[in-house]
């Protein structure tokens, strides 16, 4: 199958801006996980041993990831591997189960007029409306995303927060979206962070489990990187870049050092972890730029809904008008496609 793998432009191997040489051979072995998280003082090592991130290096090499172009021939491919990776969302205290089930038909359905497009990834919505996508959603193979742990904010005690999660799991919610405490985490409490995620991994049982590092407020790449470390080892099937209520939100050299830590993971405990972008994307050229990012930072396992997502309201429609152009050649308007 045709991959962006090949068809991107070639980029020069630099390497990752960090490693990690955390245990011979490059494996993390469970009993070093649990060594590394059983208590503040080692988990607290293990963070400030970890390289630190170059801003200046990670902010230039996003920049030059930016300008290199997709070939023609692959284009399709990856236009619709970006729609594939798309969880439609909608958060806001004005949702309606109305607007949830014209949310789901236009996952499942896409483009209307043409059978073939995939339908996207997950269609993410508040608790109490997850058994409303739930049932729209049924058979179609698209997944429900619900949002969790007192969302956006994170403040709430950890009862509230795994009620929440429960809550949403028992509405029909095949995903959750946490939240970390950021606070917690700026104030130094790495434990109490840690501790957090894994209650929320067990309460998720077998249900997918995003957690959202909120990385506009997590001031330095250093941070991101910390944070997603902590979301890995307290059991995350993604790190997630923002809540989208939050500027800046997803950037791509954000992106990028999320990128290098799922890789530097995987590499120590043999287990991959997704990346979820969200807030602010709403282009096929901004989306396009972020899969470029993927493939050289880390690699082409990802480049699948699987392991990496968009959380997006507007970006499906641009992603739609950007593939049919390029079956047709012509523009279509923004009108020929529904606005949820």
């Amino acid at each position: 199958m045709s991959t962006l793998a090949e068809h991107a432009r070639p980029i020069a191997a630099e390497g990752r801006l960090a490693g990690n040489h955390l245990a011979p051979g490059g494996v993390l072995v469970a009993e070093r996980v649990s060594d590394l998280t059983g208590s503040e003082s080692s988990l607290r090592r293990f963070l400030a041993g970890l390289p630190g991130v170059d801003q200046v290096g990670a902010e230039a090499r996003a920049a030059s990831l930016a300008t290199r172009s997709i070939k023609a021939a692959s284009k399709i491919w990856a236009l619709e591997t970006a729609i594939a990776m798309v969880d439609l969302t909608t958060l806001e205290g004005a949702d309606t189960p109305g607007k949830v089930q014209s949310l789901c038909t236009k996952a499942r359905r896409p483009d209307p007029g043409d059978a073939s497009v995939p339908h996207v990834a997950a269609v993410c919505v508040y608790p109490d409306l997850a058994a409303v996508a739930s049932q729209a959603l049924d058979g179609s193979g698209v997944a429900v995303a619900a949002v969790a742990t007192a969302f956006p904010s994170g403040r709430a005690s950890l009862q509230v927060k795994l009620d929440d999660t429960r809550y949403a799991i028992s509405a029909g919610a095949g995903e959750v979206d946490m939240v970390i405490d950021r606070g917690a985490f700026l104030a130094g409490r790495y434990g109490a962070v840690l501790e957090e995620v894994q209650a929320v991994r067990e309460a998720c049982g077998p249900v997918h489990l995003k957690v959202i590092l909120e990385t506009g407020e997590l001031a330095t790449y250093d941070n991101v990187r910390r944070a997603s470390w902590i979301a890995m080892l307290g059991g995350a099937d993604f790190v997630k870049t923002s809540t989208g209520k939050v500027a800046p939100a997803a950037t791509l050299p954000v992106s990028l050092v999320m990128l290098e830590a799922v890789a530097d993971f995987e590499e120590a405990t043999g287990v991959r972890v997704g990346v979820k972008v969200a807030g602010g994307i709403r282009t096929a050229k901004d989306a396009l730029r972020y899969l470029v990012v993927v493939n050289e930072t880390a690699g082409p396992a990802w480049l699948d809904p699987a392991l990496y997502r968009f959380g997006a309201s507007s970006l499906l429609n641009d992603l739609l008008m950007q593939r049919r152009k390029q079956l047709t050649g012509e523009y279509q308007s923004a009108d020929d496609f529904s606005l949820e």
